[in-house]
């Protein structure tokens, strides 16, 4: 598929895109915005993506909104930004809710925007260079891309408030030790390891991951009796699917099991 702010192609079952404005920072403006929710759409509908690595080109994953686009806008930035974060929030929605699970893969420094974007992937991998800062109250602005959801989940609402207030900037070790990433590697390992942990997802039961997924969101929010209603429900579900029946089959027969990912 053809993007102008980001690339995206699928391989053996893993949907690989990169943010794609290297000169800038892979910082985000509306077309990338909603060219994400284009290709998150697109890995949600498609059962050939079974796993999303999410990256960036050049020396940084994304270093948040490009402010001098925000700043040309003039009168109309408000206006700018409502659709940019628009686009931006329904693709990591969907991101979230689909299937398939996605991986991000920090390749760079990760600020703002791009801290969020990192926040909201399944699990994280960071590079050994890479940092981590939100930045957003240093220039009067406030979080978003589903920051002030994710952080305080992850670090502790302690530490959440250090990061916004305070806007420290994390090395790629600091942010492990937080809870920010799953894995340090080093920077030219970083996408290989990567690679690795979608290829295992991409013939895994992707629809057990996407149910799983969806549990563990919903359960931040919901009632203990409403979050054991899902629960059955979807594990009565996944019991009665073809990726179910093999895995029980497989448990029992004592073999590997071959997931289709229905």
């Amino acid at each position: 598929m053809a993007y102008s702010f980001l690339t995206f192609d699928v391989e053996d079952g893993v949907g690989l895109i990169r943010l794609n404005r290297p000169t800038d920072g892979n910082a985000i403006i509306l077309e990338m915005a909603r060219e994400l929710l284009d290709v998150a759409t697109f890995c949600d509908e498609d059962s050939a993506v079974r796993a999303v690595i999410l990256t960036g080109n050049g020396r940084m994953f994304c270093a948040g909104g490009d402010l001098k686009v925000f700043a040309a806008q003039g009168e109309k930035v408000s206006r700018y930004l409502k659709e940019t974060t628009q686009a931006l929030h329904a693709a990591i929605s969907r991101f979230n809710w689909m299937d398939a699970p996605v991986l991000g893969a920090i390749n760079g420094t990760a600020a703002g925007g791009g801290f969020s974007l990192a926040l909201t992937t399944d699990i994280a991998i960071a590079a050994e260079s890479a940092k981590f800062t939100m930045a957003y109250t240093k220039i009067g602005l406030v979080p978003d891309g589903s920051s002030s959801y994710f952080l305080a989940r992850l670090v502790g609402l302690r530490r959440a408030k250090e990061m916004a207030l305070l806007n420290p900037v994390l090395s790629a070790r600091q942010a492990m030790e937080w809870g920010l990433v799953n894995q340090v590697v080093a920077d030219d390992q970083v996408l290989t390891f990567a690679l690795k942990i979608a290829q295992q997802w991409a013939k895994g039961p992707t629809r057990s991951f996407g149910e799983t997924k969806r549990l563990i969101l919903s359960g931040a929010t919901e009632s203990l009796e409403s979050q054991m209603e899902r629960e059955s429900r979807a594990m009565a579900a996944m019991a009665g699917s073809a990726d179910g029946h093999e895995g029980l089959a497989a448990f029992i027969a004592k073999r590997s099991p071959r997931f289709q990912g229905k």
